[in-house]
């Protein structure tokens, strides 16, 4: 199977969607309530499955967090196993994926800049 062929990003998007409902019922501690699965990527011999994972929280919930979706790595993989009947279930690789947050800072930061952009034309227009 080809990277990029058809079937490759149907088995990837069903695996995100699993893994996203799987992860929201696990009972781990460590794990964020925020934790969504932002993508993963099945190579084409299926074996192994890259998962981008974002976090919403401060720094040490994130690493909490990732410290607890490797720990239940093992139990993650034989749920994903029941639920898609696929050949071979791949070996997962949890990756962290702070894009998300990265957005939203850089909109918050460029809302500033247009409010402080507004104060200064409502004062320009004043004078």
């Amino acid at each position: 199977m080809r990277k990029n062929s058809p079937k490759n990003r149907r088995v990837s998007e069903e695996v995100a969607h699993e893994l996203s409902r799987i992860i929201r019922e696990l009972k781990d501690p460590r794990i964020a309530p925020l934790t969504s699965v932002v993508e993963a990527i099945v190579a084409p011999d299926l074996k192994t499955c890259k998962v981008y994972i974002s976090v919403y929280g401060d720094e040490q919930s994130q690493k909490d967090t990732m410290v607890g979706l490797r720990s239940a790595e093992g139990f993650i993989r034989r749920e994903l196993a029941h639920t898609l009947n696929l050949r071979n279930t791949p070996e997962l690789n949890f990756v962290f994926d702070g894009s998300i947050e990265r957005g939203v800072a850089m909109s918050k930061r460029i809302d500033e800049v247009l409010a402080a952009d507004r104060a200064a034309r409502g004062e320009d227009e004043e004078l």
